[in-house]
C-alpha cells in the first residue's frame, strides 16, 4: 500500500463539475488500495474576489484579518470535495490547516511552516478515509490563522508529504508536466520525463510558473519525490528528483524566460571602494529586489553601473538614482523597460564546455544583441530586447536540439 499526496490548484477545482472530476480521480487511486491525502487551493478567482472585498473596506487591509479572510477560500473547496467523494460511497474527512495543526511562525500573509501534527491524518487514513486538507494556510503557536503566500498550497502539499513520509507528492495542474520551454512560445517544446530539484529551482526563479519556488526548495531539502502532471488528462507527467548519472546526458534541460524585467544604469560614477553600496543601499531601503548587476570601468576611472529590477519597480528605482546622481558625482541615469531575460538551465553545464559560446553564436546569427549576461553553475542568462523574446527562445531551442530526446551515452 502506497501513500500519496495529491494537490489540485484553483483551476482544477474551479467549478463544481471539475471538483467532481477531481473526486473521480482521487477515488480511482483509493480503490487501487493506495492511501490518499488531497491538498486543494481555493476555487479559481476566489482569492482575488476576497482581496477585492477587503480593499472595499480598507485601503491597506489589516494583515491578521486578511489571513482570516483568505483562508476561507480553501475551506469552501475542502468541504465541497469531501462531499463529492462521500457522495460516491467513499469515506472522506476534510481539515483546515489549523485543524490538522500545520504550525507556522507568526508572520501573516507569508508564514513559514515549522511543524505538522500527523496524528489525526494517520488515524483517518487507518480508518480508510480519503483526507482532504486546505492548502495555503496554517496556525501559529499562539493560535493565529496564518497563510503561506500566493502558491502556498504547493508548499502545504510538499510539507505534508515530508511529514507523512509519503511515497510521492503529485501536483496536478492545468499543464501535463514540465516542458523544455513554454509551448505557447515554442510549439516544438518537449515534455520532460524528469528534471532535477536544482534545475526546477532555477526554472521557477527564472520565470517558469509551473511550481512555487518554496515548494521545490522544501522537496529538495526533505527528499520528497515530486511529480507534476495534468488534472485534465492522462500521462506520467514530470518527476522532479535528485541528479543521477542517467541525467548527465542532457547538456541543457530547458529554457526559461521572464518578461517582467527592466534595467537602470547610472553612468560615470567614480570608480572607488564603496560606490556600489552607495548606489544599491537606497534601492534596498526601498525594498526593491535586484536581479542582475554589471559594472563597466572606463579609462577615465569612472564606471557605468547597471542592474535589473522587476518592471513594476522600474519607475521607483529610476527616481531613486536620479535623486542621488549628483551626490555620487555621476553623469546621468538611463533606463529601459523593454527588455526580457532568457536563460538556459541544465546540470550538464557542470561538465561540458562550449555551451555559452553556442548560445551567443546562435543569438548573434539572428541579429539578437545581448545587453547583459549572468551565469551560475547550471545556468546562463542573457538580457535582450523584448521584441526578440520569442525568436531568442526558438533559436536556442533549435541550437541545443531540445525537441529531441537526448541519446543515452552513459555507460
Amino acid at each position: 500500500m502506497a501513500l500519496y499526496i495529491f494537490k489540485f490548484g484553483g483551476t482544477s477545482v474551479g467549478t463544481i463539475e471539475r471538483i467532481k472530476q477531481v473526486a473521480d480521480k482521487v477515488i480511482e487511486a483509493h480503490r487501487r488500495g493506495d492511501q490518499i491525502v488531497v491538498v486543494v487551493s481555493a476555487m479559481s478567482g476566489e482569492t482575488n474576489r476576497l482581496v477585492g472585498l477587503a480593499h472595499e473596506i480598507q485601503k491597506q487591509p489589516d494583515a491578521r484579518q486578511m489571513d482570516v479572510l483568505l483562508s476561507t477560500g480553501e475551506q469552501v473547496t475542502i468541504a465541497l470535495l469531501s462531499m463529492a467523494i462521500i457522495n460516491q460511497g467513499v469515506p472522506s474527512v476534510s481539515y483546515t490547516g489549523a485543524r490538522v495543526r500545520i504550525v507556522t511562525d507568526d508572520t501573516h500573509s507569508k508564514a513559514r511552516i515549522e511543524k505538522i501534527d500527523t496524528d489525526r491524518i494517520y488515524h483517518d487514513l487507518g480508518q480508510g478515509n480519503i483526507v482532504v486538507v486546505a492548502g495555503f494556510q496554517g496556525v501559529s503557536a499562539s493560535g493565529q490563522i496564518t497563510t503561506l503566500g500566493r502558491g502556498g498550497s504547493d508548499t502545504t502539499a510538499v510539507a505534508l508529504a515530508a511529514a507523512l513520509k509519503a511515497d510521492e507528492c503529485r501536483i496536478f495542474t492545468d499543464v501535463d508536466g514540465v516542458y523544455t520551454t513554454d509551448p505557447r512560445v515554442e510549439p516544438k517544446a518537449r515534455l520532460l520525463d524528469r528534471i532535477t530539484f536544482e534545475e526546477m529551482l532555477e526554472m521557477a526563479s527564472l520565470g517558469s510558473k509551473v511550481l512555487q519556488i518554496r515548494a521545490v526548495e522544501f522537496a529538495g531539502k526533505y527528499n520528497v519525490a515530486l511529480r507534476v502532471l495534468s488534472s485534465f488528462g492522462e500521462g506520467q507527467g514530470t518527476l522532479i528528483t535528485y541528479e543521477d548519472t542517467q541525467m548527465e546526458k542532457a547538456l541543457v534541460s530547458g529554457i526559461a524566460f521572464n518578461r517582467d524585467e527592466a534595467k537602470v544604469t547610472i553612468e560615470g560614477v567614480p570608480d572607488k571602494p564603496g560606490i556600489a553600496s552607495n548606489i544599491l543601499g537606497p534601492i534596498a531601503d526601498a525594498n526593491i529586489e535586484i536581479d542582475m548587476i554589471i559594472q563597466n570601468v572606463a579609462e577615465d576611472v569612472t564606471a557605468d553601473f547597471t542592474f535589473t529590477v522587476h518592471r513594476n519597480d522600474y519607475r521607483r528605482a529610476y527616481a531613486i538614482l536620479e535623486n542621488i546622481c549628483e551626490s555620487l558625482g555621476a553623469r546621468k541615469v538611463t533606463g529601459d523597460e523593454q527588455i526580457v531575460k532568457v536563460s538556459l538551465v541544465g546540470v550538464g553545464m557542470r561538465s561540458h564546455a562550449g555551451i555559452a559560446s553556442t548560445m551567443f553564436r546562435s543569438l548573434a546569427g539572428e541579429g539578437i544583441n545581448i545587453r547583459m549576461i549572468s551565469t551560475s553553475e547550471i545556468k546562463i542568462s542573457v538580457v535582450v530586447d523584448e521584441k526578440y523574446l520569442e525568436l531568442a527562445v526558438r533559436t536556442l531551442h533549435d541550437a541545443f536540439d531540445l525537441d529531441q530526446v537526448p541519446v543515452n551515452t552513459v555507460e
